[in-house]
């Protein structure tokens, strides 16, 4: 019983992002030993992973698996999983799915593409809504008054490509709400290009964020940023339909 307590504390640590051994360990007070073995043993059978060797530690495919499966077909990563698969087919890079988490969103999952050149993971992570794609669909379905107190608590720029004006921000809001996705160009993350579309609900509120994002140097091909916009809104509307029960998960 208590290996077991203490393998749920740790992965309620890494349920908030990717964390070192250190920090997991400050964070549920065991020695860093005791965490290292932990760690070792949920990463052998898939409930954390590391991306690089002495990199921090997050949680596992296998984990989010088990998830996914534990609700029914309605469950957002279940429902995801399949179009996740499809867009990266159509695509050629990672597809992701994601949901808000205040001023944030976090990422719940997301598929590569068998490439010898791939961007890290970016499951359990979370980041400013006006610096990605997926973020900014949230951000364009929102009431004025709600963007206006959005706005009023700052917005930080990670990269010189980080649109933080808020006058500017309202115009691409607009245009976004129009187009139904979004384009950003190393907004967030130098060297990372990516694309979104919003997942809504039958009252019309985002509910979800399909995004695919690839190496900045041969990702988008500029005669395909509309294809893929489509391609995103295709699978957003799919994945709504799903979650709604309109359409059976095995289609």
């Amino acid at each position: 019983m208590q290996s077991i307590s203490r393998a749920f504390a740790v992965l309620r640590a890494l349920a908030v992002g990717p964390q070192g051994v250190t920090d997991v360990a400050d964070h549920v007070g065991l020695p860093k030993s005791t965490v290292a073995r932990l760690l070792t043993s949920l990463e052998a059978v898939g409930a954390v992973a590391q991306d690089d060797t002495g990199g921090d530690y997050r949680i596992g495919q296998g984990l989010i698996d088990i998830i996914g499966a534990a609700g029914d077909d309605r469950g957002l990563l279940a429902a995801a999983r399949p179009h996740l698969h499809s867009l990266v087919n159509q695509v050629g890079e990672t597809a992701g799915v994601s949901v808000r988490a205040d001023r944030t969103v976090y990422y719940l999952d997301q598929v590569q593409p068998e490439s010898e050149v791939q961007v890290r993971s970016w499951i359990g992570e979370y980041c400013p809504l006006h610096l990605v794609p997926s973020g900014l669909v949230y951000l364009a379905h929102l009431s004025p008054e709600s963007l206006e107190e959005y706005f009023a608590d700052g917005l930080e720029a990670t990269t010189a490509n980080s649109m933080v004006d808020p006058d500017a921000l309202w115009t691409r809001l607009a245009q976004i709400a129009s187009a139904g996705y979004v384009w950003v160009y190393e907004e967030f993350a130098v060297g990372i290009n990516s694309a979104a579309a919003p997942v809504l609900n039958e009252e019309g509120t985002v509910v979800a964020a399909l995004h695919v994002h690839g190496p900045a140097y041969r990702f988008p091909d500029p005669n395909r940023t509309h294809d893929i916009g489509l391609m995103l809104i295709a699978a957003a509307s799919n994945l709504a339909d799903h979650l709604a029960g309109r359409v059976p998960l095995s289609t």
